[in-house]
């Protein structure tokens, strides 16, 4: 990529987003021509395509392929072969993905130029903000970013996930310092890969700039609401440590001792004082408003799983802060932005930015129905895909990419419906990772499926001030017939309603779930007696931070970590059950018409 597009700012940024979404059919397809001539000596490519460099030639004879086709030559590079299997640029890092193939993290190449696109997709989110929200260079940014721990390949490559990557690069570290980019936390913290003490060092110089902040926001929304669960148990600590100005014992990284101790330089009374009164109030409705009042919005991912938590999300900043979900990417790519940041976050779509990668679609359906999945080990006939600038509004499609770094049409997994376009390029509506989650027999419910009859489900709780804060499930298979259990786990507020009416209450929102769930899943149920009545397992406050934990030391990242929407782990399983409170029973067959 061109050096000289890292460094567009403001209006040339916009300008240059222009350029390519106007001329995105030529773009693409000289993407495709550079990778081809570039990559057509590796093994992988020379196999299907003879050496020859004709884009044509690649389409017909390259496959489609998941992640079980290109594994074997990712393992071959990491235990000491060259890149030259794949690409003809050196890897130089494998990225963790937060996907797994047969319980591992899948791992996928980097070469060095992809930190430049990265680098680029995030240039634009500013210049784009800008246009909708004046005067953020008036303040600082509080942004919660982590890293984790490195780990290597037998060979020597790191291999980390594209978080950690990009915030341990000079694109981060070495960024041109302005306004847009003045954050709250210092580098030291965002860097420190103990995430007790990045979080308690980039909170506690969030609170001490309270008066600075114009932007909450972490890449996750689940991060930041667990930013706020770690405020609630340590604002006293974090108190002290203003009023006094002496960092908590706690804190020993030296790094983050040394930056903060500038930010603690004198005692702060009155500060510890106002963020006292604020933390200290019974009800912590609207606590982000009050902590940090000139704050204009929340930047998170809200789309997809993480939109379970926009009604959290909306209680503790009151709905006065507006949800900004700026980008769309991946460990394998980045993909896109959205163009209108402050639209309701059911309306988030994403512009594709066609020189981040050659994107293909594979279709799901016809006449703007979702009609199939495809499994990942399917043959797909390279007639079938559809280029970027000819996908239809309206319609359904898998994303597949091809890279510089060595994948080659691989299917990413994720369902997208086209919603417009930006002169020639498309925006998409992320739908939900692909295919099925539950099955108990014939029926299929895929992670949206579910998800909607959720959202139906849990307006039950709301007159009765409770708040579903989290949620997965699990396919039981122990019982005869089966069917499907949902973890909960529910915060009441003020705790107006009796306990017995509540239990009520969860047990309307069983059948809600079950009478909003597919015919054939109703049929199982009700005719064929195959599935058994849907439960609800309602854990203790906390269970799913305990989750995220369990995961994250086995190796997943906070940055990255999205809480499953269905259980497969033994011990995960055994972590949830270990918390229940009580057990619900759907009290009656859904209904089903033949």
């Amino acid at each position: 990529m061109d050096g000289k597009k890292l460094e567009y700012k403001g209006e040339d940024a916009l300008q240059e987003l222009e350029r390519l979404t106007l001329k995105a059919d030529e773009i693409q397809e000289n993407i495709l021509k550079a990778i081809v001539t570039r990559n057509r000596g590796t093994e992988y490519l020379s196999k299907y395509m003879k050496g020859s460099k004709d884009v044509l030639d690649f389409k017909r004879q390259v496959p489609v392929i998941g992640y079980n086709a290109v594994y074997p030559y990712i393992q071959r590079i990491m235990c000491g072969e060259d890149s030259s299997l794949i690409t003809s640029q050196p890897i130089t890092e494998m990225l963790i993905s937060s996907g797994t193939s047969n319980g591992e993290p899948k791992l996928m190449p980097s070469v060095a130029e992809d930190l430049d696109r990265r680098t680029f997709l995030y240039n634009l989110i500013m210049p784009i903000m800008d246009q909708y929200i004046p005067g953020l260079d008036d303040g600082k940014a509080m942004y919660l970013y982590f890293v984790r721990a490195e780990m290597s390949t037998p060979c020597g490559l790191p291999t980390r996930t594209v978080l950690t990557s990009y915030y341990k690069s000079k694109h981060f570290k070495e960024r041109a310092r302005d306004h847009f980019n003045d954050y709250t936390s210092p580098d030291q913290a965002i860097l420190c890969d103990d995430s007790y003490q990045s979080m308690y060092c980039q909170l506690l110089a969030g609170l001490i700039n309270r008066h600075q902040v114009l932007r909450l926001g972490a890449v996750f929304a689940s991060a930041l609401l667990r930013a706020i669960s770690f405020l609630e148990h340590n604002w006293i600590k974090l108190c002290n440590d203003i009023r006094t100005g002496k960092l908590d014992p706690s804190i020993t990284d030296p790094q983050c001792c040394l930056a903060m101790s500038t930010l603690l330089s004198s005692p702060q009374t009155c500060l510890a004082d106002e963020i006292e009164a604020i933390c200290g109030s019974p009800s912590w409705k609207g606590i982000l408003c009050r902590l940090w009042p000139r704050a204009k919005y929340i930047e998170a991912v809200v789309t997809g799983s993480m939109a379970q938590y926009i009604p959290s999300l909306e209680y503790y900043s009151q709905g006065k802060l507006p949800l900004v979900c700026p980008m769309y990417a991946s460990s394998e790519c980045y993909f896109g932005v959205n163009l209108k940041p402050l639209c309701n976050p059911s309306d988030v779509a994403f512009t594709l930015v066609p020189n981040m990668a050659y994107f293909e679609f594979i279709p799901l359906g016809r006449n703007g129905k979702w009609l199939l999945n495809i499994d990942e080990e399917e043959d797909v006939p390279w007639n079938k895909l559809v280029d970027l600038v000819h996908v239809r509004v309206g319609c359904y499609y898998e994303l597949v990419v091809t890279t510089f770094a060595g994948l080659y049409r691989y299917r990413i997994g994720d369902v997208l419906q086209v919603v417009g376009f930006h002169n020639k390029a498309p925006q998409f509506r992320f739908i939900c990772r692909r295919n099925v989650i539950l099955s108990i027999d014939n029926d299929k419910t895929s992670e949206v499926d579910l998800q909607k009859s959720i959202a139906i489900a849990k307006r039950l709780l709301e007159p009765h001030n409770a708040m579903l804060m989290e949620y997965t499930s699990f396919p039981d298979t122990s019982t005869m017939p089966g069917h499907y259990v949902l973890y909960w786990e529910i915060r009441q507020h003020n705790h107006i309603t009796s306990g017995n009416l509540l239990d009520s209450i969860i047990e309307e929102c069983c059948i809600a779930m079950e009478e909003e769930l597919d015919y054939v899943y109703r049929r199982c149920r009700t005719h064929d007696k195959s599935v058994g009545p849907l439960e609800i397992r309602v854990v203790n406050v906390g269970t799913f931070e305990a989750l995220m934990d369990h995961f994250i030391s086995r190796g997943g990242s906070i940055n990255q970590y999205k809480t499953p929407r269905c259980i497969k782990s033994k011990a995960a399983l055994k972590l949830l059950d270990a918390n229940v409170e009580k057990c619900f029973f759907s009290p009656r067959d859904p209904n089903w018409i033949p």
